[in-house]
């Protein structure tokens, strides 16, 4: 902790840096991904403060939408699409993830209920084999279905039919750096 301390000491003494921040924001990319400290999207994609709008869930989660009972992650996409005006939405798994792998394997979570119903709006179960630690097959997959479910958001599908958003699904692999995006013609994750 003291060296995360340390450096949050001295961070805030260049504001001369930071001034410009306080006149607003205008990310043009609404970047959902996973909880995991692994994942630092800012350094993934080399955007500086107020460049990218971040949703981070347990699994890279979007919920499925439900008007009568609004959820965080509702209220941060509407907000990123129709307030901010975002062109972008990508939705960013990762290898090794242990959400998703946890739903590959069909691990037994009853002693973390919360974790449990939160990973049951991951339906349905991502494909991909239970012995691979990368869980590439499974990510990929449940990336898939993510993007899918943004689909049901009724921005969103607004933002889709007159032109002015774009959604994207990548794959991120801890262990290489490497990004991958989905092809629709050829249904593969490719280099970027």
């Amino acid at each position: 902790m003291q060296p995360l301390i340390d450096n949050a000491r001295t961070f805030g003494q260049r504001p001369e840096e930071f001034a410009k921040l306080a006149e607003g924001q205008s990310p043009q990319v609404l970047f959902i991904t996973c909880s995991d400290s692994r994942v630092v999207p800012a350094l993934i994609t080399g955007a500086r403060p107020g460049e990218l709008f971040e949703l981070r869930t347990a699994g890279n989660i979007v919920p499925p939408y439900a008007s009568a009972h609004p959820t965080s992650e509702a209220a941060t996409i509407e907000y990123a699409v129709e307030v901010l005006g975002v062109r972008d939405i990508v939705v960013c798994g990762h290898s090794h993830c242990g959400a998703v792998g946890a739903l590959v394997r069909g691990d037994d979570l009853t002693a973390v209920p919360a974790v449990r119903d939160w990973l049951a709006h991951a339906t349905p179960r991502p494909a991909g084999a239970a012995e691979d630690p990368e869980v590439a097959e499974g990510v990929q997959s449940h990336v898939l279905t993510q993007l899918l479910r943004l689909r049901s958001y009724p921005c969103v599908e607004r933002g889709l039919a007159e032109g002015r958003l774009g959604l994207h699904a990548w794959y991120y692999e801890v262990h290489t750096g490497a990004v991958r995006t989905h092809r629709p013609r050829t249904d593969t994750f490719e280099a970027l």
